[in-house]
């Protein structure tokens, strides 16, 4: 069993689903986690299930719009600073995520730890009239390549379900693919998930999109696949 298994087996059924529907914050330096791989962002009031696009771009890889850029993340003086960089969809709003010592929120920390990486980054849909996430994990150096950074991300989710690896192109960078399904625990039925991973000299970063379900993930598509076609190294 995965550490993310025994710390969701001990944490009281009602702690994890409030902080789901609260999903993460950097405020005052704390987070705790939401959505995650496979668990429900935050929001309130009913889903919106139409996706932005608005002044969209070309059509991405598989036919996917490329949703309209509204900012860049990554930089030195961004939300959060990574050893890549990629631009936004209009209206997603990013925060850093980190975590301090809490009572409550000391083993929730740890669902933050995930394979290999650890989350660093949430990027908050609701503004853009969805409900989801696009999540960035870093990890340290090492010599994995980044489909191996993917199976062990996934390996290390208990709701994950079958999943399908490719070799992609982010941006100028060799990177991998996973395609896999999840499982809302909100909703109590599965839906799609989506990650991709690239090597830095500074180590792994995975950017991962999950959602409320399946039909809000596939609205977002289009800032996934922004993210992804305009990766480039920091």
């Amino acid at each position: 069993m995965t550490r993310r298994g025994r710390v969701r087996g001990r944490v009281p059924a009602a702690v994890v689903a409030a902080l789901a529907l609260a999903g993460c914050s950097s405020s005052a330096g704390t987070g705790a986690v939401g959505e995650g791989p496979a668990g429900p962002p935050s929001s309130s009031g009913a889903p919106a299930k139409a996706a932005e696009r608005t002044g969209s771009d070309t059509a991405g890889a598989g036919g996917v719009e490329v949703a309209a850029k509204g900012g860049r993340l990554g930089g030195a003086g961004s939300a959060c600073e990574l050893p890549v960089t990629f631009d936004l969809a209009a209206r997603w709003k990013p925060k850093a995520v980190s975590f301090e010592p809490d009572p409550v929120l000391d083993a929730l920390a740890e669902l933050a730890e995930q394979g290999t990486v650890q989350m660093v980054c949430e990027i908050d849909a609701k503004p853009a009239g969805n409900i989801g996430f696009l999540r960035v994990w870093r990890g340290a150096a090492s010599e994995d390549d980044p489909q191996a950074v993917l199976r062990a991300f996934v390996a290390d989710d208990p709701q994950a379900g079958k999943a399908a690896y490719t070799q992609v192109r982010a941006g100028a960078l060799a990177g991998a693919e996973v395609s896999y399904t999840g499982h809302s625990e909100l909703l109590d039925e599965p839906k799609k998930q989506r990650a991709f991973a690239v090597k830095t000299p500074d180590g792994p970063v995975v950017v991962h999109l999950g959602g409320l379900d399946t039909e809000e993930h596939t609205a977002m598509l289009p800032a996934y696949e922004l993210a992804k076609r305009s990766l480039t190294l920091g």
